[in-house]
């Protein structure tokens, strides 16, 4: 059965950083299982009755994950296919510490990894780190990623080749 984890991000190509060195760690460390990994960023749907009506995940999605991001994980998990079963995207809607709990038993989440220097920013995004910091029941680690302000492949997608 597979294992899964969480990873906080903002749907940055730097964000994946996180996601190769959880990975890199689990490999160098003989890690025989598989992993179903969780790409999870907050993101506030709003209250008026058309967006919680009209607004779907796909066309959220459309707004806040861009196509590189997308080509970017699946050549990570085509890299680390032995470790990686399946990598799910996802948005956490709620504005409570409780929804967030139930949404980590929901989903069985063992681990969860983020990065403090990674922010969510943008329209209707938050921060989930809070959230995950305050779980009880969830182990969870801060990832250090270094992000180089002068990277000529910032935003495209050979961004990922840079090892961080």
């Amino acid at each position: 059965m597979a294992k899964t984890i969480l990873i906080a991000t903002d749907f940055s190509l730097e964000s994946l950083n996180i996601l190769k060195k959880v990975l890199r760690e689990k490999e160098a460390s003989e890690d025989q299982n598989q992993y179903d990994i969780m790409l999870v960023s907050g993101y506030d749907s709003g209250d008026s009755i058309r967006d919680l009506l009209f607004n779907t995940k796909t066309s959220i999605f459309n707004r806040i994950r861009p196509d590189e991001f997308c080509d970017a994980y699946g050549i990570i998990k085509n890299k680390y296919s032995h470790l990686v079963n399946k990598i799910i995207c996802d948005v956490f809607t709620g504005s409570f510490q409780r929804t967030f709990n139930q949404y980590i038993k929901a989903e069985n989440v063992e681990e969860a990894y983020y990065s403090s220097s990674i922010k969510s920013k943008g329209k209707g995004r938050f921060d989930i780190i809070p959230y995950i910091k305050k779980c009880k029941d969830l182990p969870s680690y801060d990832i250090s990623v270094e992000i180089r302000e002068k990277l000529p492949e910032r935003g495209k997608l050979a961004e990922i080749f840079v090892e961080a």
